[in-house]
């Protein structure tokens, strides 16, 4: 095995086990109580979820039974997605855990200046006086001032009394101040929070975030098996006759059909494109993840698509991870024309598609002077290619409008950013040259079936003629 991969492999392994200890940290640890159920069961799922993700994805191209894949797929993938949000979320909340420490109660506030607690009611600040002893009724702080019981010897009938030595009470010792505090006139300059505090603070921070998780992935989650919406776009073609204004191509990519997203998603996206009675309907790859034994029943509605000029397809890079040669045969036999490295004349443009990338390493990459060598350069073309990056041979070969899907728009943000670094164009309309790319965000989801940032779409993309 390369060693460059295992060095790779086990750093990406080391990371994900740092980032899930983190998580696992602020959301548990800080938030329960030791030894308590709840702790005790959310760290099993905190343990769990990433085996089943990393089981997600090595099943997915394994021999094991479909419904194997299935069962894993489901938590495994959602796993990931809820695990991303959880993180940010959580790192977000560390901007606001220092000010939410700092805060304090208002009896918080008295207590940690230094300020004793005030006395009950069973407390005096005074001594009580003695009680009476003598059984006359009196006790001596019912004496006038000044006197008290004399004492001396008695002379002729007459006393002769001894100054009275009084004795003041002792002052009573101020009250301890609440443990935690310092002494009035001492107050602490950076008080520390307590372990309350710290709890409390910590079930807001990881509730807020849980909440903001959850929320995010249930509505994505949502957006995906919804089914994908329809997009117009008008591209105005220099070259475009007159004649063929308002050509319109239903475009639609990255289906991505697999243990999760079935045949029911493939017949709402089949619903979808004919409502809009398009020209030309454009399937620009990974239309599956999975072999045609598991997934050709699910790709069946695919021969219900209506168009007047029919439907066409090319290959992406997941066609070459499940068979390309057999679902090429596949999409042929439902009714879709595959266009391997090949172009067709309609109507006032040439439409051409070529092999994704992938195929290269399968003998079957893109061969554009194929597909494109021979062709009338003054009538207007319209390239079908799965992945953006190949648009330095689309201009290159005088393409005036290339159409593709890959990137997903990101999918689950910040997705999108990573996308960009890979890709000229992450999603909609972007012009190099005399070319012009239109990049789908694709009409499903691949792994977690979550979008966040990227909804699915199918784009009805109309072509306009520019000369009158």
């Amino acid at each position: 095995m390369n060693p460059l991969f295992i060095v790779v492999a086990c750093a990406v392994l080391a990371s994900l086990v740092a980032l899930h200890w983190y998580v696992w940290r602020r959301l548990v640890r800080d938030t329960t109580r030791p030894g308590s159920l709840v702790r005790r069961v959310a760290t099993v799922l905190v343990v769990l979820g990433p085996v089943l993700f990393i089981g997600a994805f090595a099943t997915g191209r394994s021999g094991l039974p479909f419904v194997v894949k299935q069962i894993v797929a489901w938590p495994g993938y959602l796993w990931g997605a809820v695990f991303l949000y959880l993180l940010l979320a959580l790192l977000a909340g560390e901007l606001v855990r220092p000010l939410l420490l700092r805060m304090r109660a208002p009896g918080e506030r008295g207590r940690e200046a230094g300020g004793a607690e005030p006395a009950g009611p069973a407390e005096s600040a005074e001594p009580s006086a003695p009680a009476d002893t003598t059984g006359t009724g009196t006790s001596p702080a019912d004496e006038p001032a000044g006197t008290g019981t004399p004492t001396g010897t008695a002379t002729g009938g007459c006393a002769v009394a001894e100054p009275a030595t009084a004795t003041a009470p002792s002052a009573p010792a101020p009250p301890a101040p609440p443990a935690g505090t310092l002494p009035p006139g001492d107050p602490d300059p950076k008080p520390r929070p307590t372990p309350s505090r710290r709890l409390f603070v910590s079930r807001i921070v990881g509730g807020t975030a849980a909440a903001v998780a959850l929320g995010t992935v249930g509505a994505g989650t949502y957006g995906v098996l919804r089914g994908p919406r329809l997009k117009h776009v008008t591209v105005p073609l220099a070259k475009l006759p007159r004649a063929a204004h308002g050509y319109r191509i239903a475009v639609v990519s990255d289906v991505h059909l697999g243990p999760i997203l079935g045949r029911g998603h493939t017949q709402r996206i089949v619903d979808t494109i004919n409502s809009a009675q398009p020209d030309l309907v454009a399937v620009v790859g990974d239309l599956v993840d999975g072999s045609v034994a598991e997934l050709g029943h699910a790709a069946e509605p695919l021969a219900q698509l209506r168009a007047r000029d029919g439907s066409y397809f090319v290959t992406g890079n997941h066609e070459y991870f499940s068979g390309a040669a057999e679902w090429v045969d596949h999409v042929r036999e439902l009714g879709l024309r595959p266009l391997e490295n090949a172009r067709v004349e309609k109507a006032g443009f040439d439409l051409a598609g070529v092999n994704d990338v992938a195929g290269e390493s399968y003998g079957q990459g893109p061969d554009f002077v194929r597909a494109l060598g021979d062709r009338d350069r003054g009538r207007a073309s319209v390239l079908l290619a799965h992945q953006p990056i190949v648009i330095d041979e689309a201009v290159e070969h005088g393409v005036d409008l290339q159409l593709s899907g890959h990137t997903h728009g990101g999918q689950l943000w910040p997705g999108n950013l990573i996308a960009g670094l890979a890709n000229p164009t992450v999603e909609g309309l972007e012009r190099y040259g005399d070319t012009q790319l239109y990049v789908s965000r694709g009409a499903g989801a691949w792994g977690p079936p979550v979008r966040v940032g990227a909804p699915s779409d199918i784009t009805i993309v109309q072509l306009a003629a520019k000369r009158s």
